[in-house]
């Protein structure tokens, strides 16, 4: 078993989308970690004590992927383990109330987690943070955060699909 800040990966897969290749890691319950196979912050250190099989979380989670990239909403999420910090947890459920086709910025982000919270304020670059973090991405829509100015930034899987992502919910809205 790979243990990672908390993530007990005992099962992987691969999926292969239309933006490049995505590997899952599980618990064997439920999704842990969702990486684009180039993205910044994906674990290349996964030793080889996971074991390669189709569980039923991951045939969940190829559902919800030819789901989406046909173009059309997912009406489910897969069972996830989202491990991190309090705040983390916080942000990363925030992230999952984003609609489809929507965004919201990384400001709006760190006022509604001071909210709940209950704290006067927080810093967008805090929210920013653990929004890079993400460790379930795609399904937790982090790619739907942008810049105070609309700008698309800091998408640990690359801005060019960040762009494609948006288009493509962009377009099944219309």
């Amino acid at each position: 078993m790979w243990k990672r800040n908390g993530m007990h990966i005992q099962y992987k897969s691969h999926y292969e989308s239309p933006i490049g290749g995505i590997t899952l890691g599980s618990d064997g319950t439920a999704l842990c970690g969702v990486w684009f196979d180039d993205q910044k912050y994906v674990p290349a250190d996964l030793p080889g004590t996971y074991t390669e099989q189709r569980i039923p979380v991951f045939a969940e989670a190829d559902r919800w992927f030819d789901i989406y990239f046909s173009g059309r909403i997912p009406d489910f999420t897969p069972q996830l383990h989202l491990e991190g910090s309090p705040f983390r947890k916080i942000i990363w459920e925030l992230l999952l109330d984003i609609p489809y086709g929507h965004t919201m910025t990384y400001g709006k982000i760190a006022a509604l987690a001071a909210q709940q919270m209950g704290i006067e304020k927080m810093s967008a670059q805090a929210a920013g943070g653990a929004v890079g973090h993400n460790p379930v991405s795609l399904i937790v829509p982090c790619h739907r955060v942008i810049g105070a100015d609309g700008s698309l930034t800091g998408y640990a899987g690359g801005i060019d699909r960040k762009r494609k992502l948006l288009e493509l919910e962009t377009k099944t809205m219309l």
